[in-house]
């Protein structure tokens, strides 16, 4: 039997409770699906029948993009920080993300473990020792002198914009969108049912609803690719170090590609879930090995220092790391925006569906207000420390002459880095499997993200459709790789950018569509109404008693007008 509590939410609109199931065989969206596909394989032949053209037609687009509009990546970035705090700190904050009463799926400490899984990834094994270091040594342009002790500062508190607040918001709004909509006003999983408040039913399923699906599918897809892409080059470099390969050559690298395509791809359709879920808590538990061994026989005293210190630095040069753009730095500023910060916000953005959807399914009775500080904080801390261990012992041997930069190439840093430290064979291979199931079990996920939005937002899409995702996942990685040449992660960087700024649109209206959608939530209209009748009351209390009056609430006799009724107000004693 339901509780009184229950029984009296349940009649309230837009908040019965939702399977994730979805009934009946998946049906696939042939033109989402299918639009999507033939430009995307379009894509990978043109690279592979003509790499040359399509490296020059990409940089072309890349350098009219970054000039026209590389503004609005900046100026969306933070605006999605600015939305995701104002909602959590206004009184919509309080809106669960289900029905009123519903309990939340999953306990705190299982729920920020999630979080800290999906704070984790192939990005903070590359470039945890990279990023910082080379902003140490290369600072960002009008910043510090290289390898001074304001670069230092100047190094961790770029990193840490990077990676903390911008990149967490960014999947906050859509992960709110889809939690909000599903759970709370039972609509589908897909990225254009979010948009129902603004396109009104009939369209959000319409024309435009199929280009919004079309668009995420395409984020998804590249953003995938890239971190594929970025495994596969420090996998090589790897394997060059631990003696097993001797070319670095582009046929290793699209070998790689071919090895975790096919696991990634077996494991998404499987079925093997324990499986994949054992092998991602052995990863966590590996990183985590792995970072308190490099803190311990590191420089532990430095990296202590570096938390309380960077997180100040971040916090004083917010507002100039924030608008950085290319109206001043000339080419120079062009040039870092484009290798660094425009990169990883179109980074996170084509991860956005897939990051999105998995913290909308784990956090069903939280409040908004719990979903965003539990989404930004936790994994942002865990970035905090992450990039202080691995950032501040590569920023130390640097000073000490060790010279763990190298010739600068990002991905064979951390191997430079564990280089001087003990058991460096050990941590190589460490490394190596941490970036390969990292990438396993993250891509099988998004292939079935992909399956999900080409099928009607069915959670279970057919599996057909997963290994077509995975496999074309792989061969864009692969293109990716090749149209770069010797400097690879330039082509990954250039292709990433191209295909993410169309859903950076999209995400922006997102936000709009969000903010009407909880002003129309039962529980602000119940609040307003409540404060109306108050209004009333008072109003009407008032004007009969000249001031002197209390308010009662008793039930109405059956028939009367409530407006008539004496119990309503009446003079105080």
């Amino acid at each position: 039997m339901s509780s009184p509590k229950r029984e009296a939410h349940d009649s309230y609109p837009g908040t019965e409770p939702v399977s994730l199931e979805q009934p009946g065989r998946a049906r696939t969206d042939w033109i989402v699906y299918g639009v999507t596909a033939v430009l995307s394989v379009a894509f990978v032949i043109w690279g592979g029948a003509s790499t040359g053209s399509l490296s020059s037609a990409a940089q072309t687009t890349l350098d009219w993009l970054l000039q026209n509009v590389g503004w609005l990546f900046v100026l969306a970035a933070t605006g999605f920080v600015v939305f995701s705090l104002w909602l959590a700190i206004s009184r919509y904050g309080r809106i669960p993300l289900g029905r009123e009463g519903d309990e939340p799926e999953f306990r705190t400490v299982s729920w920020i473990a999630m979080m800290f899984s999906a704070g984790m990834g192939i990005g903070l094994m590359f470039f945890g020792a990279a990023e910082p270091l080379t902003h140490y040594v290369l600072p960002p342009p009008e910043t510090d002198a290289p390898q001074s002790e304001a670069a230092i500062e100047t190094a961790m508190a770029t990193t840490i914009f990077h990676w903390t607040l911008h990149p967490w918001s960014i999947y906050a709004v859509l992960g709110l969108a889809i939690g909000y909509g599903h759970y709370r006003r039972g609509r589908g999983q897909l990225i254009s049912s979010a948009f129902a408040p603004l396109l009104g039913h009939r369209r959000s399923t319409g024309p435009l609803s199929k280009l919004i699906d079309i668009l995420a599918l395409f984020a998804t897809l590249f953003g995938s690719a890239a971190s594929l892409g970025i495994g596969a080059l420090q996998i090589r470099t790897g394997m060059q170090e631990a003696g097993w390969i001797e070319s670095l050559g582009t046929t290793v690298l699209v070998l790689i590609i071919v090895v975790l395509t096919v696991c990634f791809v077996l494991s998404a359709v499987s079925g093997i879930a324990r499986g994949i879920q054992w092998l991602s808590n052995i990863n966590m538990v590996l990183a985590a090995v792995l970072a308190v061994f490099v803190f311990a026989v590191g420089p532990t005293v430095f990296i202590l220092e570096l938390l309380p210190t960077s997180i100040g630095v971040y916090i004083q040069d917010f507002g100039q790391m924030a608008s950085r753009s290319g109206a001043t730095g000339g080419k120079a500023m062009q040039e870092f925006l484009a290798s660094w910060t425009i990169f990883y916000w179109a980074w996170w953005i084509s991860w956005a569906p897939f990051v999105g959807m998995f913290l909308a399914r784990i956090s069903r009775g939280r409040t908004i207000r719990q979903f965003v500080a539990g989404v930004i904080i936790v994994p942002s801390a865990v970035s905090l420390v992450w990039f202080a261990i691995f950032g501040g012992t590569a920023i130390n041997e640097q000073r000490d002459g060790l010279n763990p930069y190298g010739n600068g190439s990002e991905e064979q840093i951390t191997f430079n880095v564990l280089g001087h430290l003990p058991w460096e064979a050990v941590t190589g291979v460490i490394v190596m499997l941490l970036v390969a199931i990292f990438f396993v079990s993250g891509a099988d996920a998004a292939s079935i993200v992909m399956g999900t939005l080409s099928q009607r937002g069915s959670s279970s899409p057919a599996r057909w459709i997963v290994i077509f995702w995975g496999a074309l996942t792989g061969g864009v990685a692969a293109i990716m790789l090749v149209i770069g040449g010797d400097k690879a992660l330039n082509g990954i960087q250039n292709v990433t950018f191209i295909g993410a700024l169309p859903f950076t649109v999209v995400l922006i209206l997102l936000c709009f569509s969000l903010a009407k959608d909880v002003r129309d939530d039962p529980m602000m209209r119940r609040q307003s109404k409540g404060a109306e009748v108050l209004e009333e009351a008072v109003v009407t209390g008032h004007r009969r008693h000249k001031g002197e009056f209390e308010l009662q609430i008793r039930p109405s006799t059956p028939g009367s007008d409530v407006n008539d009724d004496p119990g309503r107000s009446r003079p105080a004693d």
